[in-house]
């Protein structure tokens, strides 16, 4: 028993092609409409093994992260899907897959935009950031800010990217007082209070709580891991990581974000550095 919800896949609506995991639109028997992350995607298990320790440890945080299920999946219910690369990874994905609560009318935040779409406290985006920080998601800038807004509220996805120690269990021990670039945070423009933030959430990243999160993910997708005998061996790698790292936030606090001046001189420095890279019949074109 995992603990997340599990529903089947009844049927595949469309794929989504803004990131590279292309997940899909699925509708599932619980009369639900959900996101789903295929394990048959480039990013494979550990994508959505992050994005379960993460997500649901976020929840229980008290941030706003839509609901996460787990969808099984049998590819015959997509089979009129024209794309033979998609197809590629939905036949990939027979069984356990990861959902995540479709919100219907919800568009994406743009951290840049002025006024902003939604007021955001700096203690709301301390407690962002300082989470983030957290669990090393780099994943939530400026330019790629995985975060939605829904009903007047910020909501956070994609955290495939993040624990970005597990690709490399031998180096863990060495990650664990990482300071992260977060200086180009999507959150950095409202002023986040993220002493604040560190000394109300660290003390939250238990142990035990931490053990609840990581129960959360199948077996299926800790299986075989080098270093590891049993899934359960790995949970408490994840547990002891994790908490080990809150223990020591005062090491890694995230401080330094880019104002709109500096991102804005960021952003003509890349621009510059691709129209160099090109030919010189293409340095006219944009983007």
């Amino acid at each position: 028993m995992t603990g997340l919800a599990e529903v089947t896949a009844l049927h595949y609506l469309t794929p989504l092609r803004t990131g590279g995991s292309v997940p899909g639109v699925v509708e599932t028997d619980d009369l639900g409409t959900y996101v789903v992350k295929f394990t048959g995607a480039a990013q494979g298990r550990k994508a959505l093994v992050a994005e379960v320790i993460v997500g649901e440890l976020g929840r229980r945080l008290g941030l706003p992260v839509p609901e996460l299920v787990l969808v099984r999946f049998d590819p015959r219910v997509a089979e009129e899907e024209p794309d033979p690369e998609v197809q590629d990874i939905l036949r990939g994905s027979t069984g356990l897959n990861l959902g995540m609560d479709f919100l219907p009318g919800a568009h994406d935040f743009a951290p840049l935009r002025q006024p902003p779409q939604v007021a955001v406290t700096p203690a709301e985006a301390g407690r962002v950031v300082w989470f983030d920080a957290l669990v090393g998601n780099v994943d939530r800038t400026v330019h790629s800010p995985n975060l939605m807004v829904w009903h007047g509220r910020l909501r956070l996805i994609d955290h495939g990217a993040a624990l970005i120690f597990h690709h490399r269990w031998s180096g863990a021990d060495e990650a664990v007082a990482r300071r992260y670039p977060m200086t180009e945070h999507a959150l950095g423009g409202f002023a986040p209070d993220v002493p604040a933030a560190d000394a109300a959430l660290a003390p939250l990243v238990t142990a035990a709580l931490l053990r609840e999160v990581v129960g959360l993910v199948p077996d299926a997708w800790l299986a075989d891991e080098p270093g590891f005998d049993t899934p359960e061996q790995q949970r408490e790698a994840y547990v002891a990581h994790l908490a080990a790292r809150a223990a020591r936030s005062a090491e890694w606090l995230p401080e330094g974000f880019a104002d709109a001046g500096e991102l804005a001189r960021a952003e003509a420095a890349r621009t510059a550095a691709t129209l160099a890279g090109r030919p010189a019949w293409l340095q006219h074109v944009r983007g």
